[in-house]
């Protein structure tokens, strides 16, 4: 018993230790996802800042694949060290359904949250050539043409496919799932006319709206959203008050040790509040997060659950 003891005590000891001196080596950030989009752009922003306070290099490393399973996998299996940290997005909480049983990795118990990043209202826009120009004359207008209506996404169980799902649900429509392999070829099938609706994240879509060549419909938010203050929310455009958005979060192996999963929360929460990073948040049409590791964890457990009842009332398969 004694010996169990003092084994835990140096444990604890050792890891302090560890805790004091962290960081004294470059960081590994993977993002799962190629170069060039939101989840990217946002996590180099957010992380140059972060190694600034922290004195040392991140290194980014794209891994993109699998819906973002090869990534997350990397992570999930690295030394729990506070060395390989991934992010991830609203797909990570819709693959603890999809693919249940069948991730190398489990995605609340293979990690510790360490912070919820940035939050991305979804925008819902349509095709010029659609009749309907906002949220309640494309119910009416689905409503009359049952199973005409095809929206796009940027793959099955993307937040943008499940949010229009929840969309649907919602209002009782029925409208046709057409999935992509990522968001520019879905805005392609848009403007040119194979498919009617698509959401996504404002900083995709707007600069299209505002070209005209494709209209806004509605945001899926409680409030008008910086960056895009002309598109009127989903209650304000005549539709059900749906909340819906893409996000962001950081992540670092299970196991890492609490004092330096709290410091990487504490620096991720510095630079995400800052007023440099609000205003180029606020062009992005996206939201700060921030907050303690405890308050990311209840996030994605709330999400994993919102989530898993719009997937099990649509019957969606990953194999879709």
């Amino acid at each position: 018993m004694k010996k169990m003891l003092l084994v835990s005590v140096l444990l604890t000891l050792a890891s302090a230790v560890q805790a004091q001196s962290y960081p004294n080596k470059p960081i590994r950030w993977v993002i799962p996802y190629p170069p060039g989009g939101i989840t990217d752009n946002v996590t180099r922003m957010v992380t140059l800042k972060m190694q600034e306070s922290l004195g040392q290099p991140i290194v980014i490393e794209n891994k993109p694949g699998a819906n973002s399973i090869i990534g997350a996998d990397l992570v999930a299996k690295a030394a729990p060290d506070g060395y390989s940290i991934v992010t991830v997005i609203a797909a990570h909480a819709a693959n603890a359904t999809l693919y249940q049983g069948k991730l190398p990795f489990d995605p609340v118990k293979s990690f510790a949250p360490v912070s919820l990043a940035v939050v991305a209202p979804l925008i819902l826009t349509a095709n010029n050539n659609f009749p309907p120009k906002s949220a309640k004359e494309l119910v009416e207008y689905a409503k009359k043409n049952p199973g005409k209506i095809s929206f796009g996404s940027s793959g099955i169980g993307a937040a943008a496919h499940l949010t229009t799902e929840l969309f649907k649900q919602t209002t009782g429509v029925d409208m046709v799932h057409i999935p992509y392999k990522g968001t520019a070829p879905a805005l392609q099938g848009l403007m040119g006319g194979d498919i009617q609706i698509l959401v996504d994240v404002p900083s995709t879509l707007m600069p299209q709206v505002r070209g005209g060549k494709i209209k806004a419909l509605a945001m899926f938010s409680a409030q008008r959203v910086p960056g895009a203050q002309e598109v009127p929310t989903m209650a304000e455009a005549g539709g059900p008050p749906i909340e819906s958005s893409t996000w962001l979060m950081f992540l670092a192996p299970a196991g890492t040790p609490r004092e330096i999963v709290n410091r990487l929360s504490q620096e991720a929460d510095k630079v995400v509040k800052s007023s440099e990073m609000r205003a180029r948040f606020d062009q992005l049409g996206i939201f700060p997060g921030g907050g303690t590791p405890e308050q990311a964890a209840k996030f994605l457990a709330d999400e994993i659950t919102k989530w898993a009842r719009v997937i099990s009332t649509a019957g969606v398969k990953a194999t879709d």
